[in-house]
């Protein structure tokens, strides 16, 4: 009997200090200096404390943490507001990319047509060549600058779906910042109502 009850309280202990293990490194991989949003909320409801009071649980959060986590959202949206900005001014830089070389397309193909319609030798550059050549050299320009057209094409197009992206992104940030807000201010009225019901209750003359 005495063999039994030791085997069962080691195997008790064990099994506590493995989990605890397990909580504490699970722990100290969430933090509010690093790592996401969604993370540092999940640290914050780690570390708060809770009660009971009317058969309602509460929850208790430290009013630093509640400020660290505001300043950790408001960073984390300067910094998203600041790539926008900088994907904004990126697509602008390819718009106007665009337009000059469709600017030059048109004009390089009203020259072609006009050039095919001349005389069978003509000058490039001051070297007499004949039409076919002159074609050959002319094409291999407008394909080139097709292909660097295709390129910025892509290029804007990649960089609008990373805009699109970050403004999704910042919109998820702020409506699980309000969310947080929200409860975490419900949470405190409700504590602030029961500490004056308390309070209340200890004026009145026994």
């Amino acid at each position: 009997m005495k063999i039994t009850r030791l085997l069962y309280v080691l195997t008790v202990l064990l099994t506590v200090n493995i989990d605890y293990g397990q909580d504490s490194t699970e722990e100290q991989k969430l933090s509010l200096n690093e790592g996401p949003i969604s993370q540092q909320f999940d640290y914050i409801s780690k570390r708060s404390g809770n009660y009971r009071a009317d058969g309602v649980r509460y929850e208790v959060v430290k009013e630093s943490n509640l400020y660290k986590i505001r300043k950790n959202v408001l960073d984390s949206i300067a910094v998203m507001n600041k790539k926008t900005a900088e994907l904004k001014s990126t697509i602008s830089g390819h718009e106007t990319t665009i337009t000059s070389l469709n600017k030059k397309l048109e004009e390089t193909t009203t020259n072609l047509t006009a050039v095919t319609e001349e005389k069978d030798s003509m000058s490039f550059l001051g070297i007499q060549v004949s039409k076919g050549t002159y074609n050959i050299i002319l094409w291999t320009i407008i394909a080139g600058l097709f292909l660097l057209l295709g390129l910025f094409v892509y290029k804007f197009r990649n960089s609008n779906i990373l805009t699109q992206e970050a403004k999704q992104n910042l919109s998820e940030l702020e409506l699980e910042y309000e969310d947080h807000r929200r409860r975490a201010l419900e949470r405190e009225q409700k504590i602030s109502r029961q500490l004056q019901d308390e309070i209340n209750k200890q004026k009145k003359p026994k």
